[in-house]
């Protein structure tokens, strides 16, 4: 199986990633975040200050875990993730596809709420750039991911 370098962007270098459960529900639900694009992670890293860290690590699949992988948005897609945003939990140990931004999050919330049909959340969620994202929600996924390194960035 093919190695591949993911990015977790922070507040802080992460040498262990862990899985924290936190206030608000996620994408995908509670687990630890990472991205195959550099760029994100660096946006990630500096959301809530000026500085931040972009930690790479070496992910190496492993297929005896149980993977959900997502290609694009399509309705299974939008249907997990509002599901997950209500906390209702999976039983997958890692979870792959697009995110659902800042705006896309909002009209995930107003799908959620009743106040967009499907047709409309799928008319207003078109994003200006492609996303990704990787969630591992395991002991046993997190094994798979090794520290490379912690880089320090800057805001723009």
């Amino acid at each position: 199986m093919e190695k591949i370098i993911v990015y977790h962007g922070g507040s802080q270098i992460v040498e262990t990633p862990e899985i924290r459960i936190t206030r608000f529900n996620k994408d995908f639900y509670f687990g630890f975040y990472c991205t195959i694009m550099r760029k994100q992670a660096e946006r990630w890293a500096t959301r809530y200050g000026k500085m931040g860290y972009v930690n790479l690590y070496e992910y190496c699949p492993d297929e005896s875990l149980k993977m959900l992988k997502f290609d694009k948005m399509t309705e299974e897609w939008l249907d997990f993730i509002a599901a997950c945003r209500i906390g209702k939990a999976h039983d997958y140990d890692i979870v792959e596809g697009p995110m659902a931004d800042d705006t896309i999050f909002n009209y995930v919330q107003g799908f959620i709420d009743g106040k967009y049909s499907r047709t409309a959340f799928w008319e207003l969620a078109k994003f200006k750039h492609p996303t990704h994202q990787i969630s591992f929600h395991t002991a046993r996924a997190l094994t798979t991911l090794k520290f490379m390194e912690g880089i320090p960035v800057y805001e723009e």
